[in-house]
């Protein structure tokens, strides 16, 4: 996995809950491609439509909070999220992001340094967050190795079944 990404800031609100990532009206969809047409839905329409591949949500605080449906970590991966900031994650969304191998980083007061569509440099390892469009620098949380583990595995099940074929 790599240990530092760039892309675009797609920024929203404080307490983003799971039905805004992924609204529960299409919980019967299975197939990624689906799923993944109707990420942040509850909270931008408009999003699928400007997001690519490799772009970063950045949010204020609670990001995920509400539900513990994985269909909200699900979504993220299945449309490429290259990873979430916040400012603070819902417990068990963070969880959920990591387990699928999605970077999730909290990085208090991120939401003042960012807006949607500035491109960011983010460390992994050294939770560096460049702004490329201020020229500014703010500093998350980093990842632990732990997290990197999984994260480099592509989620906790390709880490377990790796684990145990080493064995």
């Amino acid at each position: 996995m790599q240990t530092e990404i760039s892309g675009r800031a797609f920024v929203f609100g404080i307490n983003i809950d799971t039905d805004q990532i992924y609204p529960g009206r299409y919980l019967d969809l299975t197939d990624p491609a689906d799923v993944g047409r109707h990420a942040m839905e509850g909270a931008d329409e408009s999003f699928v439509k400007n997001f690519q591949a490799g772009d970063i949500i950045v949010a204020g605080t609670n990001f995920g909070c509400g539900s513990s449906r994985e269909h909200a970590a699900v979504t993220l991966k299945a449309v490429g999220v290259g990873a979430v900031i916040a400012e603070s994650f819902g417990r068990i969304f963070f969880r959920n992001a990591i387990n699928l191998g999605i970077p999730a980083l909290i990085c208090p007061g991120i939401s003042r340094y960012v807006h949607t569509g500035d491109k960011l440099a983010v460390n992994f390892e050294s939770g560096e967050i460049r702004n490329e469009a201020t020229g500014q620098t703010i500093k998350a949380q980093p990842l632990s190795a732990y997290i990197m583990n999984i994260l480099s595995s592509g989620g906790i099940k390709p880490l377990i079944r790796q684990q145990y074929q080493q064995s």
